[in-house]
């Protein structure tokens, strides 16, 4: 069954402009006649607006005169033109001309090299590459291993810097979170160093060690 734009919208309008039981709506627009009753009653979509399946293609005026002379008949829904122009689009994969082509596995080794936490899936999008093609990278089973060295891939063409960013912030979020979620500390955030390594001596320490040296001071005064 053809599913429709704005079921409840769709609904609104049939049930305010047609004589058609709460079953049919429900049926032609994908709710639940209880639902539909309570459009009815004005219980639930209270606020919308109805839309009219008619005029935006969504259903021929004789399927509804078949359906408002017979009960049991069942409205089909026809092939909305708007529904084609609104469905989503799937994003084509990432074109690399061929020219960049060889630089990819370069870029795949700069990714393992200085950012692993960013997942294969996320790689494999950004420069457009499989994860068979990382996983040669990785275990140095590429065909061209030997001549293998990272490189930026924003500098070799294959991304830009914001989509770079993106990527390598996405993956931070995401470990970051990971570590909240079991208790650990980002091992990369920030620590304090103890004051062994900096050189810098608590006060409490630092007026022991100096107060004999002032008693002796005095010693000598009194003699």
């Amino acid at each position: 069954m053809t599913q429709i734009l704005m079921p409840k919208a769709t609904a609104v309008w049939l049930v305010d402009n047609t004589s058609l039981t709460f079953d049919q709506i429900a049926d032609f627009c994908g709710l639940h006649p209880l639902e539909v009753k309570g459009i009815a009653d004005g219980e639930v979509a209270r606020d919308i607006r109805g839309a009219d399946p008619i005029a935006n293609g969504q259903l021929s005026r004789d399927e509804l005169d078949k359906a408002e002379k017979n009960d049991k008949y069942r409205m089909v829904a026809q092939k909305s033109r708007h529904a084609e122009l609104l469905k989503p689009v799937k994003k084509a994969p990432r074109y690399t001309p061929v020219s960049r082509r060889q630089d990819r596995p370069d870029a795949i080794a700069w990714f393992l090299r200085n950012h692993p936490e960013v997942p294969d899936s996320q790689v494999a999008r950004l420069l457009g590459t499989t994860k068979a093609t990382i996983d040669q990278v990785r275990n140095r089973s590429h065909w061209n291993s030997a001549n293998i060295k990272p490189v930026d891939p924003v500098t070799l063409g294959l991304a830009t810097q914001l989509e770079l960013d993106a990527v390598v912030r996405k993956a931070a979020d995401k470990r970051a979170k990971e570590a909240a979620r079991r208790g650990e500390i980002d091992p990369d955030g920030p620590t304090l160093r103890p004051a062994s390594e900096t050189g810098v001596v608590d006060d409490e320490d630092h007026a022991e060690t100096e107060a004999p040296a002032f008693a002796d001071d005095l010693d000598d005064e009194e003699d």
